[in-house]
């Protein structure tokens, strides 16, 4: 780097800024052979790369200016744009607890399709009364779709453990041989590793004060305290296929079904577990459509696979398997009937949806 270090051009910056840029350059066909071809040398101590620049421009990009904005103000600010804010109080103490911009996701389907001059304006009539019906319109669905999650969640590691424990012994789980590719086992015995350390359940800590041989707790220990996405990933990478199909029997669906189901459901959860927002989201994580049973294969919309109601769908027919007697898609059915202003096709309800064997209760 001596002869750069002369020039006296150096720039730290964080190593996201580096593969964002080297990423740029290959996505434009640029083929480099080495990092000094880039026009740069690297070091990083600290966690930071120290770039010495030769030629190449770095683009800081636009420099955030917007100002904090008061809640009386942020109540202006909705007034100006032309929402009615029938209770300054109650509007005040919503934007406190809740937040401008968390609220601001429940009002976008309110402004203009398209505002002159940048300005959002909203449709003439739009209440701060209909924002706060929608937002609580998702929490409740977020809430139902968590209560569901969760019994299928539990349900799923009581098979995942049965099946193993009975077939393979108590340890047998833990068998590097069972599984597909030994990267991904190597990965999933570190974090289920992790996991176990971090428990605080008596019955583990039961298990280290009396055993020593086996090191780590018989499946149905760990079953109690591995999380749905490392589940998914142990269920998907079991080598043999009648193994994950018997752990699938249960629920009546093919195996490849269950562990994307898995897999989906995860992805699910963790927006629900971080408050996130389910009405009109567009998944990045889908799940493979089951073939049977008929009614559900009859049930899903696969003309909006990226929406929730293909997993309220499949949800609805498990709850039936794992929790008999639920009520669980009757109360669906009623949050969807209570919020007019949640517009069903954002969510991805087929016009017919109702009228489906899936939805008769």
């Amino acid at each position: 780097m001596t002869n750069l270090a002369n020039s006296g051009r150096f720039v730290t910056v964080p190593v996201i800024a580096l593969l964002r840029r080297m990423r740029h350059i290959r996505t434009n066909k640029t083929r480099h052979a080495s990092d000094r071809s880039l026009g740069f040398e690297t070091a990083h101590p600290g966690g930071f790369l120290f770039l010495a620049i030769a030629n190449l421009p770095i683009n800081p990009g636009m420099k955030f200016a917007k100002p904090a904005v008061s809640i009386e103000g942020q109540i202006a600010l909705l007034e100006a744009r032309g929402m009615t804010v029938p209770d300054h109080q109650h509007a005040k103490h919503c934007l406190q607890h809740m937040s401008y911009y968390r609220l601001r996701a429940y009002w976008l389907p309110f402004e203009d399709a398209a505002p002159a001059q940048g300005e959002h304006k909203f449709r003439a009539g739009t209440s701060f009364d209909d924002v706060l019906a929608l937002y609580v319109f998702d929490r409740k669905l977020r809430l139902l779709v968590m209560d569901a999650v969760e019994r299928v969640e539990v349900s799923l590691r009581g098979s995942w453990a049965h099946h193993l424990a009975m077939k393979y012994g108590s340890h047998g789980y833990l068998d590097p041989t069972l599984y597909h590719r030994a990267d991904r086992y190597a990965k999933a015995f570190t974090s289920l590793l992790d996991e176990i350390e971090r428990s605080k359940d008596t019955f583990i800590k039961h298990y280290r004060d009396k055993y020593d041989d086996p090191e780590h707790p018989p499946i149905w220990m760990t079953a109690e305290v591995i999380s749905l996405g490392q589940l998914s990933k142990w269920l998907g990478n079991l080598k043999l296929r009648p193994d994950r199909q018997a752990i699938a029997k249960p629920y009546g669906l093919d195996e490849r079904v269950l562990v994307s189901l898995a897999h989906h459901l995860t992805y699910v959860r963790n927006i629900c577990a971080h408050h996130g927002r389910l009405w009109n989201k567009q998944f990045t994580v889908t799940m493979m459509m089951p073939n049977s049973p008929a009614s559900l294969k009859l049930a899903m919309n696969k003309a909006s696979d990226r929406r929730l109601y293909n997993t309220l769908a499949v949800l609805g027919y498990l709850m039936n398997v794992v929790a008999p007697g639920s009520r669980w898609r009757h109360e669906v059915i009623d949050l969807a009937d209570s919020c007019p202003l949640a517009d069903h096709h954002a969510i991805g309800f087929p016009a017919n949806w109702k009228t489906l064997p899936a939805w008769r209760v």
